[in-house]
This record gives C-alpha cells, structure tokens and sequence, in this order.
C-alpha cells in the first residue's frame, strides 16, 4: 500500500503551461528533485524526466535510449499516442533510421533552403498582402502563421496545396492532446491511405518535390514500397507545418508582449538570425522528447532501469540558468546556439534549415510592414495548448 501511495503522489506528466511562452510551473519543482525526477503518466505508469541541459544533451547522444515506437515498453505520454503511425525517423532506431534519414537529407540541407528562400518570400509577401487588404481585426493563426509553413511544405513535397484544409484537419486529429487512439488512428491512416493514392498516379509521371525524387529514385529501386513513402511524406508534411506554424504564432504573441524587444528588432533588422534563435530557445514549442531505456543508465545517484520510460522536456533544459543567464528572460541579442530546441544528436530535426528560413522571413516581413501590429484581446483570452501536443495558442487575434 505504502508503494502505491507513493505512485499516486508523484505529479502528473505531461504539464500544461500557465503562460503560452513559459515552461509549465511544475518543471521547477521537478529540477528541484535532482539530474532526474520521478512522475506519473496518464495510465499510471511511472517515467522518469530530466531537467538540466547537460544531461539531456548526453542522453540524447546516449544509444541505450530507445525511440523505437514499435517497442512494446515504449512510454505513451497521452492516449493517442497509443495509435501513432507518425513513426517515420522520430519512431525509429539506427541503423533504420539512419537509412532513412540519409535518403531525405538532401532536401533539407543548407543549401537546398536558400534555394527556397525566393519562394518563401513569396508565400509570406502574398499573406501579409492579403492581411492588409482584409483590414484589421485578423486572426493570425489561420491568416498567416499556419498557412505559410503548410504552403512552404507542399511545395517542398511536390503535394497539392489545393487539399490543405484536409491536411490541417486530418492533423488536428492526430496530434490533439484530447484525442483518443481510435481517433489519432482513423486520422493517420486517412492521409496515409491519401498519399498511397498519390503515388500510384504519379508512378509513371513522378513530377517535382519529393515525392517525385523518392518515386524515381527509391520505389523504383525497390528500396521503399509505397507505404513506406506515404508513411514517410505524412510525418515530412505533418512535423513540416504543425510545429512552424505553432513556432511562428508563439513568436509573434511574444514579441508584442515584449515591446522593448520587438523595437529592437525593428531597429536593426540585422538581429533577425539571433532574436529566431532567442526565440527557439524560450518558446520550445516541440517539448517533451520521449524515449525508452534499452539498458541500465546512471544518472547521477539515479539508475533509470531497462524498461523504464524517459523524458527530456526540452522546455526545461533551455531555461537551465547553468548554460543561460537570467533564463526567464527573452534577451534577442543573447547567444542562444546551445538550446536544444530542435532535439540533439542522431534525431535532431531535419527540417530545422526550413524552420529557420520560415521564422527569419515570415517575422521580419510581419514586424516591417506592419509597424502598429498589435493584440486585439488580452493575452489571458487566446488559450494555451495542453502538455502532450506541440505548445502554442489557438487563437492570435491582432490589430494596426
């Protein structure tokens, strides 16, 4: 009895945040406990979580940490993740991983996206044209934050645009902290099922964007099936827009909470790169990096055990006040190059050059020709997306 009172006690994983641009409240008391504190997951299975950057940076190189999602002891952080066939590359273990990483890799590297960055000026240009021609009050969520990214991706895919609204909606599904394994199931297997269906059209013509080059260059060879490069193309154009699009709403919010920041940038546009990287770090909109321990690891006077679930919120580790100073503090002239933002290691996100370009282009330009940007409604009304999905606001509603 005395064990299991001592289960129920422990606090509960994930948490939600109190402010849309603060790590939740409980991420202190969890550092408070030592490299690595014990919590309770929705069906009661206890996980470890570590706070300190230097730790999860380690552990993120370390190979005993599994992300294998097909394994049975795999931690589920929130029901739907139960279903998930978003396993693509974050789901999956070297060497699979390594393979599949290699085959994608070329359409994300530095140059590739500078060769991008023409069109992404185009995409951002045109909303921001629409948004004036609109007139204020707009919401900034579905005008422009969300529909930049998702545009920029299904360019990169070679994916019709024309179908977003089903994308957005089927992602919705999926990726709802509030949505049942049933529900995330039905959602994953409907754009799966979709993208089969591009492919088989698109065999004998292949075209542009990606998908176009894995047909040609992998279905061919008998490398992937189709399956496989619909399960793949799902998670690109998924993680491609919903974690950007989340990343690019919670900036602005953000910047006109901090007006002495925002002029800054205004005043010396220059600052672009360092403020996107402020911004990365104390926004960590992809929180809660999940895996599983494939062997015994010390930890400090810890030992998380073989089996045992493990997260690493990197929430948590870019406020570490060891590694940044005042860490509370949005500081866009601060070194902020060693957050962990986009993960570490052998997963580390391979869409971060896009990410990037997309939050450079779309924030200056917003920021520039749009001087009187502003909130429409208290910060306290737009709500704040729940611990178990990628954070950020449902709503930005703003004026000028």
């Amino acid at each position: 009895m005395n064990g299991v009172a001592a289960t129920t006690r422990l606090p509960g994983f994930p948490m939600d945040r109190q402010c849309p641009y603060h790590p939740p409240p409980g991420y202190t008391d969890l550092r408070a406990e030592g490299p690595a504190a014990r919590v309770r997951l929705y069906d009661g299975r206890v996980a470890w979580v570590v706070t300190g950057h230097a730790d999860t940076r380690r552990l993120l190189l370390d190979r005993r940490l599994s992300s294998d999602r097909s394994r049975a002891d795999f931690p589920v952080l929130v029901p739907r993740m139960a279903a998930s066939k978003l396993v693509a590359l974050v789901g999956m273990d070297p060497p699979e991983h390594d393979v599949q990483r290699r085959m994608l890799a070329p359409s994300f590297t530095v140059n590739r996206v500078k060769t991008l960055r023409p069109a992404i000026t185009r995409i951002v240009t045109e909303r921001i044209d629409a948004l004036l021609a609109g007139g204020p009050v707009a919401d900034l969520v579905p005008r422009f934050a969300l529909p930049v990214p998702s545009t920029v991706i299904c360019e990169l895919l070679g994916v019709p645009y024309d179908d977003h609204e089903f994308f957005e909606d089927q992602t919705r599904r999926m990726l709802m902290a509030t949505s049942t394994a049933e529900q995330a199931a039905t959602a994953s297997g409907t754009l799966v099922a979709y993208f089969e269906k591009l492919i088989a059209k698109r065999i004998d013509d292949p075209g542009e964007g990606l998908v176009g080059t894995l047909i040609r260059e992998r279905l061919s060879t008998g490398e992937l099936d189709r399956t496989q490069i619909a399960s793949i193309v799902m998670f690109l154009l998924v993680a491609g827009h919903e974690t950007t699009a989340n990343m690019i709403g919670l900036s602005i919010l953000t910047l006109l909470e901090h007006p002495e920041e925002l002029n800054e940038l205004r005043q010396d546009p220059h600052l672009i790169k360092e403020a996107v990287e402020e911004l990365l770090r104390f926004l960590s909109v992809a929180d809660e990096l999940q895996r599983v321990a494939a062997e015994d690891i010390e930890l400090g006077d810890v030992v998380i055990k073989a089996g045992d679930g493990v997260y690493l919120p990197n929430a948590s580790a870019n406020r570490d006040a060891e590694v940044f100073p005042d860490p509370d503090v949005l500081d866009l002239r601060r070194d902020a190059r060693p957050h962990l933002a986009f993960g570490h290691g052998v997963h580390q996100c391979i869409g971060q050059n896009l990410a990037r370009a997309e939050l450079e282009i779309g924030l200056q330009q917003l920021i520039t020709r749009i001087p009187t940007l502003r909130l429409a409604e208290p910060v306290e009304t737009l709500g704040v997306k729940p611990g178990g999905s990628v954070q950020g606001i449902y709503r930005l509603p703003v004026t000028w």
